[in-house]
């Protein structure tokens, strides 16, 4: 699974041969949260609320290039990095 972010220990990548609906995955110390790429809502798993909080921010103001990332992917196409948190 291509890593397309890293900021604050918090790891972001989407997998090549996921599923719908469009999503990307995070970990941070050791928790892994899923989160839909189309309303930035948490579908599986949990990290900690203040790291939540920032990755969804990032996931809000990125999420063209995730979306454009994630279509890259289904058709296993090499992804791009976006930009982390300042």
């Amino acid at each position: 699974m291509p890593t397309i972010c890293m900021f604050r220990g918090i790891k972001i990548y989407i997998n090549w041969r996921d599923h719908m609906p469009p999503h990307f995955h995070a970990t941070y110390g050791g928790e892994e949260v899923i989160v839909s790429i189309n309303d930035i809502e948490v579908l599986e798993g949990k990290i900690p609320n203040k790291q939540l909080k920032m990755l969804l921010g990032w996931a809000a103001f990125h999420q063209d290039e995730l979306m454009e990332n994630w279509e890259l992917a289904v058709k296993k196409q090499e992804l791009f990095a976006i930009e982390p948190l300042k």
